[in-house]
């Protein structure tokens, strides 16, 4: 007989275990066998809750976007300006649990599965406009809509760029070093253009 309310409990075990397996391998090519050994259940629980290691994923996926969703939620409620919520979009882009190796090292895994997988690249495009419409909903409020859009692009593509030089170890930089150049950037293009 299950135990009753533990089926979020082990859910959210099983997604965080896939997290830390997939970084653990650098790739999905991991099965549910290794994701519920590190969950600490047994691969037939694990079928139960997600019927299939695909849905496991995608349930990862999924994950990932609620938690950068939420933070960013939260981050925009307490800044007052429209500067202040690009800083917000920034900060969450980089915040701890965001630029934690095995996150990095489970979206890189992501992208790369996006090439075979059409429901994996539909969340990942999710990703990619919500992060662009943050940027540019508070940019536009500050420069002419041409010049925003191209902002926008260029402060995501960094965004996304410093990830992939944080997975390659060969140059980490750090939380901090990663905000002031993507600030650096968008405060020198808005002051281009004033």
């Amino acid at each position: 007989m299950p135990k009753i309310g533990m089926e979020p409990l082990r859910r959210k075990a099983l997604v965080d275990a896939a997290l830390r397996v997939i970084a653990d391998r650098g790739s999905l090519s991991v099965t549910m066998s290794d994701i519920a050994r590190q969950a600490g259940v047994s691969p037939a629980l694990a079928h139960h809750y997600f019927g299939s290691k695909e849905q496991l994923l995608i349930e990862t996926v999924r994950s990932l976007l609620r938690q950068l969703r939420d933070d960013t939620v939260t981050a925009l409620k307490a800044a007052r300006t429209p500067r202040e919520n690009l800083s917000a979009v920034i900060r969450v882009s980089f915040q701890a649990d965001q630029f934690a190796p095995e996150t990095i090292a489970a979206w890189l895994a992501f992208y790369a599965e996006a090439q075979r997988s059409e429901e994996t690249r539909r969340f990942l495009v999710i990703y990619a406009r919500r992060l662009r419409s943050n940027l540019l909903a508070n940019l536009k409020k500050l420069c002419p809509p041409d010049a925003a859009g191209r902002i926008a692009e260029g402060a995501a593509a960094m965004i996304d760029g410093l990830y992939i030089r944080q997975s390659l170890k060969s140059a980490p930089i750090n939380i901090e070093a990663s905000i002031g150049l993507t600030e650096d950037y968008v405060t020198m293009q808005l002051r281009g253009i004033e």
